[in-house]
């Protein structure tokens, strides 16, 4: 029988590592928290967290220690250095690596977990950090299917949508996938009211024409929302997509892909942090077709952060048909 899990550590406290530690914490779990910026835990420390002095020590506390950084270069770093992760990880650890991470750099640290007698999987989050708040988020989980079901209970709590991709790795490829799809549709949802601006269209009508249509998702119900008033804020950079449209065009070389609309959203992207600085909010990749025309392209009575307003719920697995 798995062994269950009974105390978590969570390490990266960032926009969406917060949240997803606030979901565990919130639901009365025992929890071990960490970020190089201190400030950062305690929010979760008030709520009854503990602190994690090392990764070290939080993998030799922890039965599960889950990492959610910003880049691969952080998660390796975390994993390998002298008082990292990998010394402190044996038989019955997990390692769950929730950053939008490299396909190929979860694949090279692997071996150095299994030798240690540990487990893991890539388990990224998709669905925006309104969700995330909620605990309502969709989890892509990677891995062979023992721990997958040993690991279920735990992302129940943190997601609302949980779907075992396949093994190690296959996780983090539709994660870039599906945040490249996010990209290319919030470059052309820009496009979009850019020209229905430009065109003397009302923006509220527009939005509602969109949403109504065959031209609606979810980017267009959310990220729209915050592009029309002005905040531009969904807690996503324009760094951060720029590294994940580059990870999906490097998946797709590496299958002997030649591409041609992610090479123009990497430029778009590019031009934009030349123009606006890195940690710009995305949606502002909209602000290069405004200074173009000369125009704001802004509506009325959108709210300036999106907020789920779907109820918490525990989650569960996605069954996939004719698997």
């Amino acid at each position: 029988m798995a062994q269950t899990i009974k105390k978590t550590g969570f390490i990266g406290l960032g926009n969406v590592g917060a949240k997803l530690a606030g979901s565990l914490v919130r639901n009365g779990l025992e929890v071990v928290v960490r970020d190089l910026d201190t400030e950062a835990a305690r929010p979760l420390l008030e709520q009854g967290a503990s602190f994690g002095e090392s990764a070290f020590a939080m993998a030799r506390e922890c039965d599960v220690v889950i990492t959610c950084l910003p880049n691969p270069a952080a998660s390796a770093a975390v994993l390998e250095a002298e008082d990292g992760l990998i010394n402190g990880l044996g038989p019955g650890k997990i390692w769950a690596e929730m950053s939008t991470t490299d396909e190929a750099e979860i694949q090279r640290l692997a071996p150095l977990v299994r030798a240690t007698g540990a487990d893991l999987l890539d388990c990224p989050v998709s669905g925006g950090c309104h969700r995330a708040a909620t605990g309502n988020i969709a989890i892509f989980a990677g891995c062979e299917r023992p721990v997958f079901d040993r690991m279920l209970p735990l992302l129940t709590v943190m997601g609302r949508r949980i779907l075992h991709t396949g093994p190690l790795g296959s996780a983090t490829i539709l994660k870039v996938v599906t945040n490249y799809l996010a990209t290319a549709n919030l470059v052309s949802l820009a496009e979009a009211l850019a020209s229905s601006a430009a065109l003397g269209m009302n923006l509220n009508v527009a939005y509602e024409a969109i949403r109504i249509s065959s031209g609606n998702s979810f980017v267009h119900e959310t990220e729209s929302q915050v592009i029309l008033n002005g905040s531009r804020d969904i807690n996503f950079t324009m760094d951060l997509v720029a590294k994940d449209v580059g990870l999906f065009a490097s998946l797709a070389r590496r299958a002997g892909l030649e591409l041609e609309l992610a090479p123009l959203l990497v430029d778009i992207f590019e031009d934009g942090i030349e123009r606006y600085g890195p940690r710009e909010l995305s949606p502002n990749i909209i602000k290069r077709l405004e200074e173009a025309a000369g125009l704001s392209v802004l509506g009325t009575g959108f709210p300036p952060e999106m907020v789920d307003d779907e109820p918490e719920e525990r989650g569960a697995e996605i069954k996939v048909a004719h698997r």
